[in-house]
């Protein structure tokens, strides 16, 4: 099994769709959504990008495409829903440790209170 080190420093996508699936299984417009209304709308992952990373994020092992599904009134069967994995969960982890750690960095170079 690969490490979580290994897959960081995350890319930007694979970052923000990690994250979107940290609290519960979605699917692919729902991250897009989420992560539009998260940040603002400064990150935008349009299909073709969002679609092209969810396949390599699940050749990587960090997320599969889940078997759970809505209740069938609330559900289109034309949906894909993905689930993060516990190699996702731990590269997640690693790499919001290593912001952290850069944050700490950051404020002890100005001066400011260090974050613990």
């Amino acid at each position: 099994m690969a490490k979580p080190e290994s897959f960081l420093p995350l890319k930007t996508n694979w970052f923000h769709i990690l994250l979107s699936l940290a609290g519960e299984d979605q699917h692919g417009y729902g991250i897009m959504q989420e992560v539009l209304d998260r940040t603002g709308g400064k990150v935008r992952l349009w299909p073709a990008t969002l679609y092209g990373t969810l396949k390599r994020l699940i050749e990587a092992e960090l997320i599969v495409e889940s078997g759970e599904r809505p209740p069938q009134e609330a559900d289109d069967s034309r949906r894909r829903f993905y689930h993060l994995t516990r190699l996702g969960r731990r590269v997640l982890d690693a790499e919001s440790e290593r912001l952290q750690d850069l944050v700490r960095i950051l404020h002890a170079k100005r001066g400011l209170e260090v974050i613990q």
